[in-house]
């Protein structure tokens, strides 16, 4: 597994279901096309598979 992951909101989340917005939001991503780095672990792992259709995953 990479060291870390930069994870980029890539679609709205305008008329998505309340509990992959809050996902999205504890990934402290708030706006399109904004970039947050996380350490590579099995949880946010699981928080980004949940809403994997939302969102760009590079490793770094």
């Amino acid at each position: 597994m990479a060291n870390k992951l930069a994870i980029t909101l890539t679609r709205s989340l305008i008329g998505r279901p309340e509990n992959q917005r809050e996902t999205v939001k504890a990934l402290g991503l708030r706006k399109v096309n904004q970039t947050v780095e996380h350490e590579d672990n099995a949880a946010i792992r699981g928080m980004v598979n949940k809403v994997a259709h939302l969102v760009t995953v590079k490793e770094q």
